[in-house]
């Protein structure tokens, strides 16, 4: 209730009792006379107090208080009109309020664009390195050629395969950068269709089985029960997806290791998992491990291959699908990465095909709607 009227009545009404009590000392004084001075002094009191109060105080707080809200709703015409505060609203713990509140906000701004920074910082080297490696290899093998050893038949075939697969791997890197920022931009929509999970994990399977007997990896696929798995997604990017937690796994789980891929059926959802019983990953980095080029150990990572950007991609892709990827791990036994797609209606037979924006030609199309990105 500290408002500049009810303040002037307070103090006004002090002031009267006082200057009464101090007449009454007066002798003889009559009551009249001890009634007008009451008045006059209560009068005059918070006439005086509400001027100042309200002219020289509160107008100003409320000023202030306009401006801090116009900067609260960042209005880009910056229009200040004229607003009043509740009759029972205290300015100066309003003010505070306030202020406390835009502090608290353009600190978290300012760490933000510290963090924003820093990451921007780190992208840049870590994209000129990955960048500078392909390409400082491949010219090195043809200015090798160019210097002589281009007579060598036997020098020049391994030399010219060796420069095309550094630029294979440049290439490569090219297109996930260009992938991956059109995800982020919303530029690429995810194409659903309905399709059989169990059927999309072996064909990921058969891809890299090659690898996971280079390494002796066994691919294991795990049912809680045999029910239907059917999701409603794009198939091309879960594809995506799984090839490279499933290539993730071979790779740094170890020799002679596992990668399981487990699919558990709920009444809306099929939650899904790829696990590894390699060597885990410490608390620190887990946080950060779905950063762009981000590498838990640098020294393993020239040896992996692979351009840094595949479990960024995963978040973007299981994102738009209204969806989060998760990770656990214990270091030392094993890490598992999660998330959960949308169950969908088995394919009727005789579907007919047809290709889509995404190009998916020959893909079921039971639905294709576009899915947008998830921000």
């Amino acid at each position: 209730m500290l408002n500049p009227r009810v303040v002037a009545v307070i103090l006004g009404g002090c002031i009267a009792l006082i200057t009464t009590a101090f007449l009454s000392l007066v002798p003889d004084i009559s009551v009249q006379a001890l009634l007008v001075g009451a008045a006059l002094a209560f009068s005059s009191a918070f006439i005086l107090i509400y001027l100042t109060l309200e002219f020289l105080i509160f107008r100003e707080i409320q000023r202030i208080y306009i401006v801090l809200d116009e900067l609260k709703k960042k209005d880009s015409g910056f229009k200040i009109k004229k607003k009043k505060l509740k009759a029972s609203s205290n300015p100066l713990k309003k003010l505070h309020d306030e202020i406390f509140s835009l502090a608290n906000r353009k600190q978290a701004e300012i760490d933000e664009l510290r963090r924003m920074e820093n990451f921007r910082r780190e992208f840049l080297a870590d994209v000129s390195h990955e960048l500078k490696t392909p390409i400082f290899a491949a010219q090195g093998f043809v200015h090798t050629l160019l210097d002589g050893a281009v007579e060598d038949s036997e020098v020049r075939d391994k030399f010219l395969k060796k420069a095309a697969k550094s630029l294979d791997g440049l290439d490569a890197l090219v297109q996930d950068l260009l992938t991956l920022s059109k995800m982020e931009s919303g530029a690429i929509r995810m194409q659903l269709t309905s399709f059989e999970m169990k059927t999309l994990v072996q064909e990921v399977f058969d891809q890299l089985d090659h690898k996971a007997q280079k390494r002796n990896v066994k691919l294991l696929l795990k049912e809680k029960d045999a029910k239907p798995t059917t999701v409603e997604a794009d198939r091309n990017r879960i594809r995506q997806v799984m090839s490279n937690l499933v290539e993730n796994g071979i790779k740094y789980a170890g020799d002679n290791s596992t990668v399981t891929v487990g699919l558990n059926v709920s009444r809306d959802y099929v939650h899904i998992t790829v696990s590894d019983n390699g060597p885990g990953i410490p608390e620190e980095h887990r946080k950060r491990i779905f950063e762009r080029f981000y590498r838990i150990d640098k020294s393993r990572s020239k040896g992996t291959g692979g351009s840094g950007l595949g479990l960024a991609i995963v978040k973007q892709i299981v994102e738009a699908h209204q969806s989060s990827i998760e990770v656990s791990s214990k270091v030392g036994k094993e890490t598992t990465f999660s998330f959960r797609l949308q169950r969908a209606a088995a394919p009727t037979t005789g579907t007919s095909t047809r290709p889509t924006s995404a190009g998916q030609g020959g893909t079921p199309q039971v639905h294709n709607r576009e899915l947008g990105q998830a921000h």
